[in-house]
């Protein structure tokens, strides 16, 4: 008799506890900045290739041979960045230091991939994402009004 009402005490504080952890998790979910809702709550700035490659596709108007190396370029950087994130023997700064490295040479790679007024287009994308990184990181940019701004479109 003791251990049945145990039994159904603790049920019932579970299911009593059940309703604010969820609300809880959906807080959390809440307070995430939209772009890393758009990407299913991954928080270390990795976007889906796939999802990638169609949006550069509509921006720059990529053909389907540009396309595929695109997205090869966008899922090689994909792999090395989970690889560097889930490296414990990195220090915060060299991971950080390695990831940009990576980025920059995808970012080189999809350049050159690029005819000349998609090129322009990528750079104007690239100077967008670079203002509003440095706006994210509290310092103005180089000559820049040190106001925030929105996200870049790319």
């Amino acid at each position: 008799m003791f251990k049945n009402s145990l039994v159904i005490l603790a049920a019932a504080g579970l299911i009593s506890i059940a309703p604010f952890a969820m609300a809880q998790d959906s807080q959390s979910n809440s307070q995430q900045s939209p772009a890393a809702q758009e990407r299913g709550g991954r928080h270390h700035g990795q976007e889906d290739p796939a999802q990638r490659t169609a949006e550069l596709t509509k921006k720059l108007k990529l053909t389907s041979d540009q396309q595929t190396k695109v997205q090869d370029a966008l899922q090689s950087e994909h792999s090395q960045m989970e690889s560097v994130h889930q490296d414990s023997s990195l220090s915060r700064e060299d991971r950080h230091s390695k990831m940009m490295e990576i980025r920059k040479s995808t970012d080189a790679q999809i350049r050159g991939l690029l005819d000349t007024d998609q090129q322009k287009k990528w750079d104007e994308m690239q100077a967008k994402r670079e203002q509003w990184m440095q706006n994210r990181r509290g310092g103005p940019p180089e000559g820049g009004s040190g106001q925030p701004s929105a996200p870049p479109q790319q």
